[in-house]
């Protein structure tokens, strides 16, 4: 049977029976060659591992078997475009005509796609007349077939072939076109789904790294940093995080696959800034709070975004493709905005992206919102630490004072405090207290502890009076703090001093002759722990003779016990008998504490000059 032109089709081909023209007839044993090389096609399309792959069997070795000059390979882009991935034959710039078009343009792949059935038309003057837009003439006589690929119910695109002259298709060969259009589906279908699975594994590992890295650090830009880099070049070819800083947006992170393009992305932010009124973009998404995508981003695009010429050239440089920005929201806010962005690699973004770029921008603003409050509330603890540690040491006639604070390497904020209040001019209260805890809670209850001493002292300075005053207050205002407290009254008229210890680490003394000499605990409980008074000691201090008290953060070491700690500051205590009293005190600390321990030190040191 030999196909010749015939009237416009639809469904299924129209044929009429001119065997008597030997010029359409093939051959049985050119048949049977033909139908073995489609079954080895069938075969290479099983065993097919990439989209390029089966695009190259189809168009070449697909073609070659039939013995059709031009072929070609189209798949559904989303719900309404075509895209041509394959083209072996036609005119020069057919491929870039036809790339990505309207679904609902009329051509043999697009009526295929639409009607989920093939078409197959002979003769020059039948496919003009059903597609007299497509420029047919030019190929001579031809005859075309165009096959649906079906995954299940679901047409996903369309193979199209073109043979010379009026070309006889016989059943068989017919059967076998329709098996190598549906072992391509197959192989797509299935290429797909492996694709599919190793892009949400490669998400899922993303996620979980990217997670990892935003909790690892209150630096939340050089965490959004790093968070651009793990997306680049798996999710993007380019990704910027903007977030918002008086008002404006700033640029914390941008990271592309060509190093040299990231200058090229700053220069472009920072010559041409994103306008905040824009209808779209980076401004609108921060004030709508909702995600934009721009699946192509063609040069129509970029020329209506384009400031100025010099604007166009640099944004055509950066060769963009295609673009997906989202909000970074927390707690309802808008923080700032991620664009991701596939230039190099030629790839596009669809709506399965923005649900996946909307999970990481959650994470990545909970991460920037964590570090604002922390920072709000370093920033207050910060302010109620100053208002209870002296900037500087009174100037005490008759004394010489020195302290020394240095907080945890973890924040600015710890819980020891000290000072030191000259009565008259014969008595100085000295203190050193450590509230136990970090942040807001404990500066605020060391700001409430030296209130609480400063005024119990004015009252009656005797150390068992305040220390018992201050377990009553604790008992009245309950209160979960743990507070420890080494309060001192010296007496130059008496030559003593008199010391009550709520659980707080024993001072030491070092005599004017050089002797060393560590208090005792005295009463070592903490602050309201137990019923009942305080007890107090009294012991002798002369001119020449000076005194330490401290944190536990200068003695304590890991697997250690504190006493031994005590007794390295019973031997480094001598060096206090240096002329600048200040410059010892710091290589006392220097000498016992535990360098890389993160723990906040206090100490202060006073000695008797008359």
């Amino acid at each position: 049977m030999t196909l010749i032109p015939g009237p416009r089709i639809t469904g299924e081909p129209t044929v009429t029976d001119v065997s008597g023209q030997d010029t359409a007839l093939l051959d049985a044993g050119h048949l049977r060659d033909r139908l073995t090389r489609l079954a080895r096609v069938t075969a290479e399309l099983g065993m097919a591992d990439s989209v390029e792959a089966v695009v190259k069997v189809v168009t070449s070795r697909g073609a070659d078997a039939v013995g059709a000059t031009i072929a070609s390979l189209s798949l559904l882009d989303g719900d309404d475009q075509l895209r041509l991935l394959g083209l072996r034959g036609g005119h020069d710039g057919d491929a870039q005509k036809w790339a990505l078009y309207p679904v609902e343009t009329r051509t043999p792949a697009s009526d295929v796609v639409r009607s989920g059935k093939k078409i197959i038309i002979a003769g020059q003057d039948a496919i003009a007349a059903r597609y007299p837009h497509i420029d047919s003439a030019s190929y001579g006589e031809r005859s075309i077939i165009s096959l649906p690929l079906q995954v299940a119910t679901r047409t996903i695109g369309a193979i199209g072939l073109s043979f010379p002259g009026l070309r006889t298709i016989d059943s068989a060969e017919l059967e076998f076109l329709e098996i190598l259009a549906d072992t391509c589906a197959q192989a797509l279908d299935r290429i797909r789904a492996k694709d599919e699975a190793a892009v949400q594994s490669a998400r899922l590992t993303f996620l979980a790294d990217a997670s990892t890295e935003l909790s690892r650090s209150l630096d939340y830009e050089a965490t959004l940093a790093k968070v651009a880099r793990l997306a680049v070049p798996n999710f993007a070819d380019w990704c910027a995080i903007d977030v918002v800083e008086d008002g404006r947006l700033h640029r914390v992170a941008v990271e592309h696959v060509d190093p040299e393009k990231v200058q090229l992305a700053l220069d472009v932010q920072q010559r041409y800034p994103s306008d905040p009124n824009s209808p779209n973009g980076a401004w609108n998404v921060m004030r709508t709070g909702t995600s934009e995508l721009v699946a192509e981003i063609t040069d129509e695009l970029l020329v209506a975004g384009a400031k100025d010429e010099e604007h166009l050239r640099l944004v055509r440089a950066l060769g963009l493709r295609s673009a997906l920005i989202v909000p970074l929201v927390a707690r309802k806010k808008v923080l700032g905005t991620i664009t991701w962005v596939w230039a190099e690699t030629e790839r596009v973004y669809t709506q399965k992206d923005v649900a996946f770029a909307e999970d990481l921008a959650k994470r990545a603003a909970v991460a920037i919102d964590n570090s604002e409050l922390h920072s709000e509330t370093l920033a207050t603890a910060v302010q109620l630490q100053h208002a209870v540690l002296p900037e500087a040491m009174p100037d005490v006639d008759g004394w010489e004072l020195s302290s020394y604070y240095r907080p945890a390497g973890r924040t600015e904020v710890g819980g020891d405090f000290y000072d030191a209040v000259p009565l008259d001019e014969d008595r100085l209260v000295l203190f050193v207290g450590d509230v136990m805890g970090r942040g807001v809670a404990a500066a605020a209850a060391m700001a409430q502890m030296r209130a609480a001493v400063l005024a119990y002292a004015a009252v009656d300075p005797t150390p068992q009076v305040v220390m018992t005053k201050l377990d009553l207050m604790f008992e009245q205002y309950m209160t979960e703090q743990l507070v420890t407290l080494v309060y001192l009254l010296m007496d130059t008229s008496r030559d003593e001093l008199v010391v009550a210890n709520a659980g707080h680490p024993p001072p030491v003394l070092l005599r004017a002759d050089g002797a060393t000499e560590q208090l005792p605990l005295a009463d070592g409980t903490p602050l309201g722990t137990l019923p009942g008074e305080r007890e107090q000691l009294r012991m002798p201090f002369r001119a020449g003779d000076s005194i330490l008290a401290f944190t536990d953060g200068l003695i304590e070491r890991r697997d250690e016990d504190i006493d031994q700690g005590q007794e390295r500051v019973l031997k480094a205590v001598g060096l206090l008998a240096d002329a600048d009293l200040s410059t010892a005190l710091k290589d006392v600390v220097d000498m016992v504490r535990q360098p890389d321990r993160h723990d906040d030190v206090a100490a202060l040191a006073a000695r008797r000059l008359h």
